[in-house]
């Protein structure tokens, strides 16, 4: 299935690889590896879940896509609640895309580059640890002799229908918001889940990239593409309005495809036109900032 007018397709090698480890607790990363020559662009990839449900498979066919056009992809696991709340995945991923970097040449990957991607939650975190590469809450778990000198910078990032203002969706659930209704259920689905990930809506406010930038932080401003539908119930569309606002207002680079009409999950079913879409743009916007 072609997803992009690169005219190469590829075989893809998958497999599960341990990337770091907790005391006995191992943490895994689902590679997708083209077979060729390379050098091919690296993307670490992050579930959604509400930042507490879900682990690396949940994008297992979009991800095979992404590899059959070219893209190594490493899809992670990290530590959600209740094992342990903000900031551990964080952590867990930083370290991720170190490891990446220093796998970079073994897998016939770009050296030196390594951009990160997710949906919902996913992406509200590749999104943050893209603009807080230096945060030492995010590096805070040490590197290992063979990533000696690999940082968390990421070359891009990708988001699709980001939850990302985590204050702004608790407070839209709750039903305490004058700007938007939320649907009948949605607190009951969601607000447990950013208590037990963020515990107070201070955490919330503090990890909402556009209250940081509006409040005049200084942050890194990775090229950045977002896809979503114009109305995503989970997802209230101003808190997007407001960061890609933001973030061009600073000086950042972000490309934007809203998809007309209701509905999530865009890479769930990966044959419709939209999801054949969004995975074509994907792979486009990583090519020309990856290589």
């Amino acid at each position: 299935m072609v997803i992009s007018k690169q005219a190469t397709t590829y075989e893809v090698d998958i497999e599960d690889v341990e990337y770091l480890r907790h005391g006995d607790t191992p943490l895994l990363a689902r590679l997708f590896r083209p077979k060729g020559d390379g050098p091919f662009p690296i993307m670490v990839e992050l579930h959604g879940g509400a930042w507490v449900r879900g682990d690396r498979l949940i994008g297992n066919a979009a991800n095979e896509a992404l590899a059959r056009n070219g893209v190594i992809v490493a899809a992670l696991d990290f530590r959600v609640p209740p094992v342990a709340g903000y900031p551990a995945s964080f952590a867990d991923i930083h370290y991720g895309v170190r490891w990446c970097k220093a796998q970079a040449e073994s897998w016939n990957g770009v050296a030196g580059k390594v951009g990160a991607m997710g949906t919902s939650s996913g992406a509200h975190q590749a999104m943050l640890l893209g603009m807080r590469p230096n945060d030492p809450r995010y590096a805070a778990l040490p590197s290992w002799n063979g990533a000696t000198g690999a940082d968390g910078s990421l070359a891009c990032v990708v988001m699709v229908s980001p939850v990302i203002d985590p204050l702004g969706r608790y407070r839209y659930a709750k039903g305490l918001r004058d700007d938007v209704t939320p649907p009948a259920g949605i607190e009951e689905r969601v607000a447990p889940m950013h208590d037990l990930y963020w515990g107070t809506e201070e955490t919330m406010a503090e990890a909402a990239p556009a209250r940081a930038l509006a409040a005049g932080e200084r942050m890194e401003l990775p090229p950045t593409l977002c896809v979503a539908r114009s109305y995503e119930e989970a997802h209230p569309r101003p808190d997007l309005d407001e960061f890609i606002a933001q973030y061009r207002k600073a000086g950042g680079d972000i490309d934007v495809k809203i998809f007309e009409g209701e509905g999530e999950r865009i890479l769930e079913d990966i044959t419709t036109p939209v999801a054949q879409e969004a995975l074509e743009r994907m792979a486009g916007f990583i090519r020309r900032h990856i290589g």
